[in-house]
């Protein structure tokens, strides 16, 4: 026997809570979301490149 995987359920769930998120968030909150998510990139971006120059320097 098979078990029958029905994903419509699941699958309709999340799309509904995601496009009442997407309804509900001010357009405010977008543009703040894109900003942190670069600053947070460059960060990320920039301890890797130092901490490979650490490494680097104490081999």
């Amino acid at each position: 026997m098979y078990p029958h995987n029905d994903h419509s359920t699941a699958l309709g769930t999340v799309s509904g809570t995601v496009l009442t998120v997407v309804a509900r968030i001010d357009s405010h909150d977008y543009l703040k979301t894109v900003i942190l998510a670069f600053v947070g990139a460059i960060v990320s971006f920039v301890v890797t490149l130092f901490l490979k120059w650490v490494f680097k320097k104490f081999q």
